[in-house]
């Protein structure tokens, strides 16, 4: 990649909307953590430092090596990376005597420094930290304030180094974009160049550079993800990809042969697998969210084991792993974030399976996926199928798994996802399905008696799955799915609706 931006992660929750940020003005930009600043500096054109959880003055406050970057590359701090660059460079940082959270304005703006090109006075910015910046480093120049904040923003003479005392990356910060802008087109000097026609055009010429004449075995899911990189590793190789969809017996109802139909007209070598029976003996009995994944996972690798022995020559497994599957399973920071959960097809290959690993899309965040799926002419109705797990239902069952639990699942999903359709309402969805819970309510039926399964529905709002909101679906479409999953499912006499977002809850229930 050529113009890339360096994001150092300090452990801030808003780390992954700076990048997003970024993106959105058509610039590359990756985040590392704090402490693994790369070597070679050579291929950014600007960095970023996020804010944190820490503070300046802890002892164990996170300390990067920044002396291959300030002074040398346009360099941005963010809340603690504003107020890291003051500390450690002769300011002063301490405890705030006014709560600095939430909405504040901003104040004798400098409009003629290129940082606030046309930034308004009162523009309202987002503050979050219990510190503040009390001394600025002899040479630092204050460029705004706030009612609270004296040093709200500034920066170094004689450097390209800039500091903000507030996130410009949130919703909230209602010129945020824009200062991003400023900094990294007028001040950097980054051409906006990175477009997913761009994407496609690197990727492919790195896929034929990386794999070659290899063969490449992808595991095929019919979602968006493994679909997108199932077109551009054809674009690069052809029929020397091998894809494999494997229905693990945990699938929607009909996905199997739905999914095959599907890619019959695509122009991709495709074989079904059905090792349904070898996932779900592998299940039984098991009841916890952590080693439900790893056996999932882990009989995945099997069945591709299998199936690479039948290709002759495969060399590498591609992958349609994402940036937020990425960041979710392994601490970017190598510290302060924490893992959340596992993500199946994230991590490395057990020894004696003989291939290596491709993830063309991994850097990329699920909308970005979209748009590079809309370029290549993929159909609108595959791009907008709703993102599925891949342990598939297994994560939707709470509790050990059992084939009729998996049936009565399908038959509540397909009432509620078919609904979301007919009623007009499925695209204005991120992500929908239905959870299995392990309780038993009491119900009655026409005279009787019932003590039967509960189920709960979510659909969500997102962009990209990092965070979320639970959508607020018509009472009358709630209603009517309701009355037909409970006189249509047997075994099911009670439906909740999820109304928790993403945090504090996950999407998923495991």
């Amino acid at each position: 990649m050529q113009n890339n931006v360096l994001i150092l992660d300090f452990g801030s929750q808003y780390t992954q909307l700076i990048a997003r940020r970024v993106r959105e003005l058509n610039i590359f930009c990756e985040i590392k953590p704090y402490n693994k600043v790369p070597q070679d500096m050579s291929v950014y054109k600007a960095v970023i430092l996020s804010g944190s959880p820490y503070s300046v003055r802890a002892e164990d406050a996170p300390h990067p090596d920044l002396s291959q970057i300030k002074g040398k590359i346009p360099l941005l701090g963010v809340c603690y990376g504003a107020q890291y660059l003051a500390h450690f460079h002769g300011g002063k940082v301490a405890p705030s005597n006014t709560r600095e959270y939430g909405r504040a304005r901003l104040a004798s703006i400098k409009n003629d420094e290129p940082f606030f090109y046309e930034i308004t006075d009162g523009s309202q910015v987002w503050m979050s930290h219990s510190d503040t910046i009390k001394e600025l480093p002899k040479n630092a120049v204050v460029l705004a304030s706030t009612g609270d904040v004296k040093n709200a923003a500034y920066r170094i003479d004689g450097e390209q180094t800039y500091a903000i005392q507030f996130h410009p990356e949130v919703y909230h910060t209602t010129q945020g974009k824009l200062i991003l802008e400023n900094f990294l087109v007028h001040i950097a000097g980054i051409e906006q160049s990175w477009t997913p026609d761009a994407f496609v055009d690197t990727t492919v010429a790195g896929l034929k550079k990386t794999v070659g004449n290899d063969k490449v075995i992808l595991g095929l899911s019919g979602g968006v993800d493994s679909t997108v990189a199932a077109v551009l590793l054809h674009k690069a190789i052809g029929n020397h990809l091998h894809c494999i969809f494997v229905n693990n017996g945990l699938l929607r109802k009909n996905e199997f042969q739905d999914v095959l139909d599907q890619y019959e007209h695509m122009g991709l070598n495709v074989k079904g697998v059905d090792a349904s029976a070898r996932f779900l003996d592998a299940l039984a009995g098991e009841s916890d969210p952590e080693k439900k994944r790893k056996i999932i996972g882990k009989v995945f690798i099997d069945v591709f084991n299998d199936e690479a022995h039948m290709v002759e020559d495969a060399k590498w497994l591609a992958q349609g792993t994402i940036y937020p599957d990425v960041i979710e399973s392994v601490s970017v920071t190598g510290g302060p974030s924490a893992t959340i959960k596992s993500h199946h097809n994230v991590g490395g290959l057990p020894d004696y399976m003989k291939l290596k690993v491709v993830e063309p899309l991994k850097m990329l965040f699920k909308d970005e996926v979209r748009r590079v799926g809309a370029s290549m002419k993929i159909d609108d109705e595959r791009l907008g199928r709703h993102p599925f797990p891949g342990p598939g239902l297994a994560i939707r069952i709470l509790g050990d798994i059992t084939r009729e639990k998996v049936a009565i699942l399908q038959e509540v999903d397909s009432i509620f996802i078919n609904g979301l359709r007919e009623w007009g309402l499925y695209d204005q969805v991120w992500q929908a399905g239905a959870m299995l819970l392990p309780v038993h309510s009491v119900g009655v039926m026409g005279d009787e008696r019932t003590y039967e399964k509960c189920v709960a529905l979510r659909a969500v709002e997102s962009t990209d799955g990092m965070t979320a909101d639970w959508v607020d679906l018509p009472y009358e479409f709630l209603q009517k799915t309701s009355n037909e999953i409970i006189n249509k499912v047997p075994g099911v006499n009670r439906v909740v609706y999820d109304i928790s977002s993403k945090p504090p809850a996950t999407i998923e229930w495991e």
